[in-house]
């Protein structure tokens, strides 16, 4: 997986729609599945990454077989390897002792928003956490110097607004050690 061109991901209230659309997508075109798992509350999300034409056509798959339990979906190309990693487990890295956290209503929209974050300033993305204790929202933490956090969590967060799929925001300009060590 080290040399990802694009990662598409749909995200169904259906476990059983989410299944078949994943089928279908794999078979749509050549891609290789990065997720598919169940995610609260009772949602399947099916993620695969390939390149950008290959993912396309499996993502209009999916839609094609799931548009009625459709939640939200995307492709990205060009993903930034930091969202692949922290989507996986979190970082304790950190540079700078601001922190910001985009909270949304949906895991894809969190998943674009830490992608349009990292790539506007240096920060780093601490942890992708997508719905799974958390009543089927998502959230991202990105920490480092107040500036670029702040910028960070703006036009990441821009993102997820325009789809309405924004719960909140916020940045915090010098975390306590307690606190940080409780969220990471």
């Amino acid at each position: 997986m080290a040399n990802i061109q694009a990662v598409g991901m749909i995200e169904f209230n259906s476990i059983a729609v989410g299944i078949e659309a994943a089928d279908r997508m794999v078979k749509a075109a050549e891609v290789e599945p990065l997720m598919l798992k169940t995610i609260c509350p009772g949602k399947f999300v099916v993620a695969i990454y390939s390149n950008v034409a290959a993912v396309q056509a499996s993502i209009d798959a999916g839609l094609n077989v799931g548009a009625d339990a459709l939640v939200d979906h995307f492709v990205i190309p060009n993903i930034d390897p930091a969202v692949i990693s922290a989507m996986s487990s979190s970082i304790a890295r950190t540079s700078g002792s601001a922190v910001g956290v985009i909270e949304t209503f949906s895991a894809a929209s969190c998943i674009v928003a830490a992608d349009v974050a990292v790539k506007t300033a240096d920060v780093d993305l601490l942890e992708v956490r997508i719905a799974m204790g958390v009543g089927g929202k998502a959230f991202c933490i990105l920490a480092g110097n107040v500036g670029p956090v702040e910028m960070s969590v703006a036009s990441g967060s821009a993102s997820a607004a325009k789809k309405g799929l924004l719960v909140r925001k916020t940045v915090i300009p010098n975390i306590s050690q307690q606190v940080m060590r409780h969220i990471m």
